[in-house]
């Protein structure tokens, strides 16, 4: 028994020797690669918040655009009106101008012109309408 003893005892200390070498081994590798792993995490959640942030920036920049355009057609559209009132008022201007007070449309009109602050905003209304 002596001979399986040793041999056993050889064996033994072979494995023993092979043992911590393994355990070395794996946690060395374990290590970088999870270090290698949180690393390639860290920057893709970088890259990913920096893609975040130019859509939303891009978002932004469109939404103010897209006011600012809104804005300038609301300020277009009142110059437009300003500019069609006035063309109005001086047709108006005209209108009364060239009206007989004594005809009946000049009667018509006196009668129509009392509902307003001004004969010259009866007008107005008048030529609207027709």
């Amino acid at each position: 028994m002596d001979s399986l003893d040793k041999l056993l005892a050889e064996l033994k200390a072979e494995y023993e020797e092979q043992k911590p070498q393994q355990h070395q081994l794996k946690p060395n590798l374990i290590k970088p690669a999870s270090k290698l792993q949180s690393k390639s995490e860290s920057l893709i959640d970088i890259v990913l918040a920096e893609v975040k942030a130019d859509f939303e920036q891009k978002d932004l920049t469109e939404k103010l655009q897209r006011q600012q355009e809104l804005e300038q057609e609301r300020i277009r559209q009142e110059q437009l009106k300003a500019k069609k009132l006035e063309e109005l008022k001086n047709q108006a201007k005209d209108w009364l101008d060239k009206l007989d007070p004594f005809s009946s449309e000049g009667f018509w009109f006196e009668r129509f012109a009392e509902g307003y602050p001004s004969k010259l905003e009866a007008a107005i209304e008048y030529l609207q309408m027709s």
